[in-house]
């Protein structure tokens, strides 16, 4: 039975543009008449009569029934983020890693198969790879830009292709309309992390993508204060095997949250636009400097997926980059990866303006030693084979001023 729709919508035009949906999509205003969208802070919701209450619980009625699976607060955010996103519907969650486990655990079971890439963020690799494996899951961690090893990698049990574009911390672009290709070939699906991009700059459904999973903490807050995560996809998809997990397993977006990431939708766009140009003077200012070996960021022409990224992300490269420190010492593997690490710390540990912190998409610039911290549970053959070294550290690029970057970066680059 179908359930009988009866949350009504924002009353509002079609064709509406991202910037305008940011700041307007969600629900109609309570008899008060607020502007700002009101927070519910309530763990229930009180019914009409038994017989409502029997029928919404058995979702033959939408309704608000209890806050560990529908809340307004969290409608609000989930249908602003699907119409960021262009997808037809969304379901929020407690964390970024909330969204990742409740997909594996709505699409997936015993014997089945996932591809995912070996460039994603540390502890993606640790939940597909170690904690799912526990439960007959298994996973193939493939090159994230070579398409041929994704193809290879498929079996007839394959049922998810799992990406980040760009990866944390590499910055590497994969070629999301051709992933989308080899999932749809295997009859699986292709999820894609779009943290990094956020729809301002990146819609992978525009590319064969069927679900984007999104950690709110980051881009979509903006300010570093709570954490969020959310899953976007086809509607029938999230309400038949995401909604019934979520129900079950509680991976609950608190309201208060759901309330702080959908003020923060509202000025996503600026926030990245303005943070991806600082980014990308940095980038260019840090391939200048000589005691920096390599840096990685997608708006460099040097970056291997420059053009890529440049078609995929709206021809922005985004505000988050990397880059490794020369190591100025020669001997064996282990010396020079010693040597590496203490010149990364040095260059963390000299800075005073940037904050020393593993989260990312603040508008406060933060700066971290990524083999130690997002990606420090990995074993160092999974970091090697993630190209992660002991000299690396990432930049999330804020909104202070350049110059003022460039010279708290040079405090600890001209005293190596």
């Amino acid at each position: 039975m179908a359930t009988k729709k009866t949350i009504p919508r924002m009353a509002l035009p079609e064709g509406l543009r991202i910037d305008t949906l940011a700041v307007r999509e969600g629900l109609p205003r309570t008899q008060w008449g607020e502007n700002s969208e009101a927070l519910f802070l309530t763990s229930s919701f009180v019914q009409p009569d038994a017989a409502t209450a029997a029928a919404r619980f058995a979702n033959e009625e939408e309704a608000f029934i209890y806050s560990r699976f529908t809340n307004p607060t969290v409608t609000m955010f989930e249908r602003r983020l699907a119409a960021l996103e262009g997808s037809e519907a969304c379901i929020a969650t407690s964390s970024g890693m909330a969204a990742i486990m409740l997909t594996a655990m709505a699409l997936l079971k015993a014997g089945d198969h996932v591809i995912c890439s070996r460039s994603v963020f540390g502890s993606t690799i640790s939940l597909l790879g170690r904690e799912f494996a526990k439960f007959g899951v298994e996973t193939t961690f493939v090159s994230q830009t070579d398409v041929g090893e994704w193809q290879r990698a498929v079996r007839p049990t394959t049922k998810l292709l799992f990406a980040e574009s760009p990866t944390n911390p590499l910055t590497e672009v994969c070629d999301i309309r051709a992933l989308a290709e080899v999932a749809h070939g295997a009859k699986a699906l292709l999820a894609v992390d779009n943290c990094f991009c956020t729809p301002a700059l990146q819609k992978p459904i525009d590319y064969g993508a069927d679900l984007i999973i999104h950690s709110g903490t980051k881009y979509l807050d903006g300010q570093g204060r709570v954490l969020a995560g959310a899953v976007c996809g086809k509607e029938q998809l999230i309400n038949d095997q995401f909604v019934p997990v979520m129900r079950s397993a509680g991976m609950t977006l608190a309201a208060f949250n759901a309330w702080v990431v959908l003020k923060g939708l509202e000025t996503l766009s600026i926030r990245m636009r303005a943070q991806s140009e600082r980014a990308l003077q940095l980038a260019n200012w840090l391939e200048q400097q000589p005691q920096i070996e390599r840096v990685f960021y997608p708006g460099l022409q040097s970056h291997p997926q420059h053009e890529l990224a440049m078609a995929q992300q709206s021809g922005c490269g985004g505000a988050v980059l990397s880059f490794t420190v020369k190591a100025r010492v020669s001997g064996d593997g282990e010396a020079e990866a010693d040597a590496a690490r203490r010149a990364a710390f040095h260059v963390i540990d000299s800075t005073c303006v940037c904050s020393i912190t593993a989260n990312l998409g603040d508008t406060k610039t933060t700066i971290t030693h990524p083999a130690s911290t997002s990606h420090g549970r990995l074993t160092e053959v999974q970091r090697q084979a993630a190209g992660i070294t002991q000299g690396m550290v990432r930049v999330s690029v804020g909104l202070e001023d350049v110059e003022d970057l460039k010279d708290d970066l040079l405090r600890g680059l001209n005293s190596l």
